[in-house]
């Protein structure tokens, strides 16, 4: 049987700027930015307590706990701290797939004591940078990370698939990585509360409200099913830059402007990593939060600032926005890491 494990960082944002500012410790701490329009990265589990989440807006956070401390993030420090974190556990574990600054994954299949392992490198991960990592271990990549996130802070949790079903069975759907908000609200109107229930839903049921292969999805993320390999390689397949604007944008040729600094932003993103690639896109989220996104394939790679803007211009003039805009983004997908076309791309463009 496999064995994969789920290590994730204990609000790690925060965490980074605990061992910066040790004064932080016991008071409820967000990490946001300062504009009105800013949503909490991560916080304190003191400021949880009050019902701060990530993701929740700044203006919310602050009428939950008034006397909430504002953190502004810091990513190279970020950054650092990462890599001290998983350089630490991929020497005690082996090869790992990072799905983020805070969290991997590890195969310790052929590790002859697995939970011994694990709990070791937890502790020298604490004892070297001071971040506490839970974990997760099972026998698939779905278990191991809701086993990581079941006993936070400082989590240890190793379950098998049939304790995962009993355990999680009174359990929201919710828990599950990739039942998201939709699909629950979908499932509660169909009286669908729990991970039991959904696992015994008769697919007729659940027809009314999904496709055949969503509901044999649902069904199978319910029994706690999931892949055993990992990519421990990951290659990313773009590069982007967005803005979030503390005022709205209505004037075309500030949209415009903003734009042409997103994709200065990419360019140099690309060129410092000797990257090109030749689909261009724009994200554009308006007042009301609808957002859509455009793009165009070129028939050459490009790393070029003055190109990516050119077509990204042309995109949100050829679908310009109806209200009010508060996001802009510029991407570029379809990467190249061939040294002979950037070797190219910098001839031209230099």
């Amino acid at each position: 049987m496999s064995r994969i494990a789920h290590l994730d960082a204990d609000a790690f944002f925060y965490s980074v700027h605990l061992q910066l500012d040790p004064s932080l410790a016991g008071k409820p701490v967000i990490v946001a930015g300062d504009s009105a329009r800013s949503v909490v990265s991560t916080a304190s589990y003191e400021a949880r307590a009050f019902g701060i989440g990530s993701g929740m807006s700044v203006v919310r956070a602050k009428m939950l706990c008034p006397h909430v401390v504002f953190v502004k993030p810091s990513f190279d420090s970020y950054r650092e701290v990462s890599q001290q974190v998983w350089r630490i556990v991929g020497d005690q574990l082996g090869p790992l797939e990072q799905a983020g600054l805070d969290e991997a994954y590890a195969d310790l299949t052929d590790q002859e004591y697995p939970v011994s392992l694990l709990r070791s490198t937890i502790k020298l991960v604490k004892d070297y940078t001071g971040i506490q990592l839970s974990a997760g271990l099972g026998p698939n990549r779905l278990i191991a990370k809701v086993a990581s996130d079941a006993e936070k802070p400082a989590g240890f949790l190793v379950l098998t698939q049939e304790q995962a079903q009993e355990r999680f069975a009174k359990s929201h759907p919710g828990i599950i990585p990739g039942i998201g908000p939709k699909s629950q609200q979908a499932l509660a109107q169909l009286g669908v509360h729990t991970l039991e229930r959904l696992r015994e839903c008769p697919p007729a049921l659940l027809s009314s409200r999904f496709s055949e292969r969503t509901i044999g999805e649902l069904k199978h993320r319910a029994h706690f099913n999931g892949s055993d390999k990992l990519q421990t390689v990951r290659q990313r397949k773009s590069r982007s830059a967005e803005e979030t604007f503390s005022v709205d944008l209505t004037d075309p040729l500030e949209m415009e402007e903003e734009i042409r600094l997103l994709a200065q932003r990419v360019g140099r993103d690309l060129t410092r990593r000797e990257q090109a690639g030749a689909t261009i896109g724009i994200k554009v989220r308006m007042a009301d939060w609808t957002t859509y996104t455009r793009d165009q394939t070129l028939d050459h790679p490009t790393c070029d600032s003055e190109e990516i803007f050119r077509v990204a211009a042309e995109l949100l003039h050829a679908s310009p926005p109806e209200e009010p805009v508060r996001l802009l983004g510029v991407r570029v997908g379809g990467l190249d890491r061939s040294d002979g076309d950037f070797d190219h791309q910098l001839q031209l463009f230099s």
